[in-house]
This record gives C-alpha cells, structure tokens and sequence, in this order.
C-alpha cells in the first residue's frame, strides 16, 4: 500500500491559507518603495559631494547604498514574480526569483568591494587633499537617511532572504556612515587625509561580510542543501522512532524560496500499520517540531525480508538505489 501526498498544513492537504511565504504583497512593497527612494535621493547627492570633497569614503558609502537600492528593487521585482501561480514546466513558480537576485546582490557587493579595497590601498600609499568638513556633514545626513530607510525595512515582512538582506546591508551602511564621520572628524582637526581611505577599508570589510553571507544563504539554497536549522539526520530518527515505522530511506529536506523548508521521505512500516495515519502522524510531527509543512511521504509496508534481517543488506528489489543514509529504529551510523 501506498500513499503519497504534499501536505500543506498539520492536517495535510490544508493548502497553503494561513503561511506567510516571503513577503506580503502590498504593505511591503510600500515600506521597501519609501525606503529605495530614500536610499536613491541621498545616493545620488553623496557622490556629488563625494567628487567634490575628493572623498573615496563618501564614494565607497554610495556604492554600498547603490547596492542596497538594487537589491530592493529586484526584491520588488522578484516579489511580483513570485506571486505568478506555478505553470508549464515551472511546477514552484517563480518563487526563486528572489533568491536568484540575492546572489546577483552578493556578487555585486563582492566586486564592489574588490575595486574600493583596491582604490584604498592606492590612496593610503599617495593621499589626496580630502575635505574633512564637507565629509563629516554629508556622513552624518547619511546616518539620518539610513536610520529613516531601516525603520522603513524592518516594518516589512523580513522572512525574505531579499528583505532582510537589504536590511542587514542598510545597517552595514549605518555603519559605515559612522566610520566615515569619525574619518571626516579626524580629516577636519587633524589633516591625516589617509583617515578618508582607512574608512572606505571599513566599508570595504562590511561589504565583504555582507556579499558572502548572500552568496552563501543562496548557493545552499540552489544546490538544494538542507536549511542550516535543520538536522535531516536528526529528523530521520526522529520520524523512525514513530512506534510502526520500521526504515526510512531517501529523506531529502531542501529549500523553494525563503521560509520554505521542503521535506520528501520513503517510509516502511510494519505490516499491519494504516499507512494513511502513520503519514498523517509523521505530517503533524514535522510540522509541530520543525516547521515543515510542505512534505512528501510514500508510505509502504515493509517487505518479510527486510523484517527478517533487520540488519541486513538493503533490498534492492524495493527501491532501488536509495539516495542519502537509511534510518532503522537500532544503532546506526549517519
């Protein structure tokens, strides 16, 4: 007997009323609006001021905030396309938009930070004239816009890898607004003028810290590797320690988009077991002690052979080449 369902809620089959997946679509798009006009007006009058003061710092802080603008506007974009119902041969959607235009914000981050770190070292060995007062005025405006963007951030919805990467970047920009006052502070009493390119260094680090966090939080995303929260080992015993199943073989636990933990596992079972309610048990159990409830379990009986010799060879016949660890309710290794 066989059963195999996407279960959507502790029930199964619940659909998906009452997850909040990603972001909600007008409220956020509102506050992300507010905050990338913000981060756009201040962005364009600080490289002005940047030139003018001969300030690489200023510079470095507006490339960053040209980062962050990006990601908002491919975190609206990718919104939009995520709310496209599945179709054809997209059978998610479109939900990894949004991961797809995180990466592309990590890497930009990354090159970003490459060609600052490199005009930084240049400036720290032959110093140009940097106008410290001009610095430290527009660095604190920027303190003011970045705090005002964020307040406008964190009211959104930060489930997504999109929303919160911008987020965590507006701060990193606080930051890095911070650095450049205390440069521009220094620039203005002291006339060490390598103070400017000491600051864009600081940037530097922050975006690097950023971009790879992205990079990363994508990439494990795209090789469909588990959630870094959650343990498949640790489930798969967990899921065989349920009082009739017997193996548990083939478990994958991936993610679709942010907040969507995915879950597919061949269960055996004893034969006298209902395999419907041994699977809607395993949906309740993973859903209540994980938060997975988007699963997909085939639930069979198990063969005399494998009962026989629990510690046996695996039965080929019955599944052939399974994928990943089998999980036995005995000592086993992982």
């Amino acid at each position: 007997m066989t059963s195999a369902q996407h279960a959507h809620g502790p029930g199964g089959g619940a659909g998906h009323e009452g997850h909040a997946h990603g972001v909600a679509a007008d409220a956020d798009r509102r506050w992300l609006a507010i905050a990338l006009t913000l981060i756009a007006s201040f962005m364009a009058i600080e490289v002005v001021i940047g030139i003018v003061a001969q300030s690489l710092a200023l510079i470095s802080d507006a490339a960053h905030m040209l980062t962050d603008a990006v990601s908002i506007v491919l975190a609206l974009i990718a919104m939009r396309l995520a709310a496209r119902p599945a179709r054809g041969g997209f059978t998610y959607g479109l939900k990894r938009a949004e991961i797809l235009s995180a990466q592309a914000n990590g890497l930009t981050l990354l090159l970003l930070g490459a060609w600052l770190a490199y005009e930084a070292v240049h400036r720290l060995i032959d110093p140009p004239e940097v106008e410290g007062g001009l610095v430290l005025v527009t660095a604190l405006a920027g303190i003011a816009v970045n705090i005002a963007a964020a307040w406008c951030i964190s009211k959104a919805n930060r489930s997504s890898l999109n929303v919160e990467g911008a987020y965590q970047h507006i701060l990193n920009d606080l930051f890095a607004f911070i650095g450049t006052a205390v440069a521009g502070l220094i620039v203005l009493l002291t006339g060490f003028a390598r103070a400017d390119a000491i600051a864009t260094l600081v940037v530097v680090a922050l975006m690097v810290r950023a971009g790879y966090g992205l990079v990363r939080e994508s990439g494990r995303i795209f090789l469909e590797a588990a959630p870094a929260h959650l343990d498949p080992d640790a489930i798969g015993d967990r899921i065989v320690a349920h009082g009739t199943v017997t193996e548990v073989h083939d478990l994958h636990v991936w993610t679709i988009t942010s907040g969507q933990p995915a879950l597919s596992a061949h269960i055996l079972v004893d034969p006298g077991a209902d395999c419907h309610t041994v699977r809607r048990d395993l949906e309740k159990i993973l859903h209540a002690d994980y938060g997975i409830s988007h699963t997909t379990l085939q639930v069979d009986h198990a063969p005399a052979d494998l009962l026989e010799v629990r510690a046996g060879a695996f039965d080929d016949a019955h599944c052939e080449r399974p994928h990943g660890p089998v999980h036995r309710d005995e000592p086993h290794s992982h």
